[in-house]
């Protein structure tokens, strides 16, 4: 064990552990979610404070000691890429405003940095993760910005994730274009339409998400790095403050700019509020998409029954040849959470006070956190059910045939008088729409056909 001390006294710390005093009390303090912190949001650390410290290297802080410049060069280096995930042990949820996560990185960092200068972790004599590490920046200005940046980069991976659902949704469009079914209003039948065009109003749902999410980076590419405690740059050279933004931009090649007003960046958090809106939005058309899918599989013998889902599980313990819509299911939940945790970011944003919002963490947890699962959600769909759809034509044509809703299609030909009679004959011989059409003398059977066809229940007008 190892010995190290803060301004609250000193605690035992494993020797051998590259995190210290204030990590270990951050992990007291915090046993809230039993979640960590998101992998993306300590690589996207990593690489500020890789910035931040290429930065100040550039302006001579370390011009005594090049070997010293180097080994926090390295470490910070080594974070970004993930390979010290393990020693980022607090809580994602936490108090301070992110001030915790800020201290464990930087301990790690000044720890690792002490290994590969064949150094002791705890020799702080030699590097300190607060006057080296922590150089001309806060918890304040990296915080946010290490959030901004997971958050582009996994926004990134999400809109990807879209475009495949989308384009999955296009290729069932075409595959299911020539089968005529009954569409529906208030879940009763209404008029024709066809497969194909129900798939491809899933797909132009998904096409606006992809635009939005898209968009969304816009807002997400000003930081206040730089801004230091609140945004007036205190303690920081300006040199510093010009560059710093300008370095993460060279390093991570994502169009960055420092915010043109510090202080609102840094007390203001509306702008996550808008991004995490946007994935509502996407998450409100996986949810309706998911229940539609559903409801069109239900059955297989008592329900609609028009299309059929990949069986991936059997469904249940106790009913045998039972399959649930498990796909759909779990997309479903997935975007109930998402709904839930805008909620959360809705008011730990509007619950900031004065010149700092101090539910950052909270924020970062259910934005990256509703991300990553959109994502997720998004590609398990796509593979593990939208592609292997197969579509019940035999049911769909005996929907057609049978249901009044096919009777509207015959108006502009026959009238609707004589369509309310072929209703009133179908229903009182129980026979089928077509049937009735034929005996009542009012269609013919290749009359009947051109006007149910794909091409005449899809064209805009007659």
């Amino acid at each position: 064990m190892r010995i190290e001390n803060d301004l609250l006294g000193s605690m035992q710390i494993p020797a051998e552990a590259l995190w210290g005093i204030h990590t270990a009390r951050a992990a007291d303090n915090f046993p809230i979610s039993g979640k960590k912190i998101h992998h993306e949001l300590i690589k996207s650390y990593g690489e500020v404070k890789l910035a931040c410290a290429q930065t100040n290297i550039q302006l001579g802080s370390w011009k005594d000691n090049k070997t010293i410049a180097e080994a926090i060069e390295k470490a910070c280096f080594e974070l970004s890429q993930g390979l010290l995930n393990e020693h980022i042990i607090v809580d994602a949820l936490q108090g301070g405003a992110g001030t915790s996560t800020n201290m464990n990185i930087y301990e790690v960092i000044a720890n690792r940095a002490l290994q590969i200068l064949g150094s002791r972790p705890g020799n702080y004599e030699l590097i300190s993760p607060l006057n080296d590490i922590n150089l001309h920046q806060s918890s304040n200005d990296t915080y946010p910005t290490a959030l901004k940046l997971s958050a582009i980069r996994l926004l990134r991976q999400l809109e990807q994730g879209i475009l495949e659902l989308q384009e999955a949704f296009q290729r069932k469009e075409k595959e299911f274009a020539h089968i005529v079914k009954i569409g529906r209003t208030q879940l009763q039948d209404a008029v024709l339409t066809t497969l194909g065009r129900e798939m491809s109003a899933y797909a132009e749902a998904f096409n606006r998400d992809r635009w939005r999410i898209y968009k969304c980076e816009e807002r997400l590419r000003v930081v206040n790095l730089g801004g230091t405690a609140i945004g007036t740059g205190l303690g920081a050279p300006k040199q510093y403050i010009f560059r710093v933004v300008e370095k993460l931009r060279e390093n991570t090649g994502i169009g960055l700019a420092r915010s043109e007003n510090l202080i609102d960046g840094t007390q203001n958090a509306d702008i996550f509020v808008e991004v995490s809106g946007i994935l509502k939005a996407c998450a409100c058309n996986l949810y309706k998409i998911s229940n539609d899918l559903r409801l069109m599989a239900s059955g297989p013998d008592a329900g609609f029954g028009e299309i059929n889902l990949p069986p991936v599980q059997a469904g249940s313990s106790i009913m045998p040849g039972k399959v649930n819509p498990v796909i759909p299911e779990a997309a479903s939940q997935a975007a109930l959470l998402v709904m839930g945790n805008d909620q959360v970011i809705t008011h730990a944003s509007g619950a900031g006070n004065l010149e700092l919002n101090q539910f950052m963490p909270l924020i970062a947890h259910a934005l990256l956190e509703n991300i990553s699962v959109l994502n997720k959600a998004c590609v398990l769909l796509k593979i593990k059910c939208i592609d292997g759809i197969e579509a019940n034509e035999a049911i769909c044509r005996k929907n057609v045939l049978n249901s009044t809703a096919t009777i509207t299609a015959l108006i502009p030909e026959i009238g609707y008088e004589n369509a309310a009679r072929i209703a009133v004959t179908a229903k009182k011989e129980s026979i089928s729409i077509k049937q009735a059409a034929i005996k009542l003398n009012l269609l013919s059977n290749i009359q009947f056909e051109e006007l149910t066809k794909p091409e005449a229940v899809n064209k805009l007008g007659y």
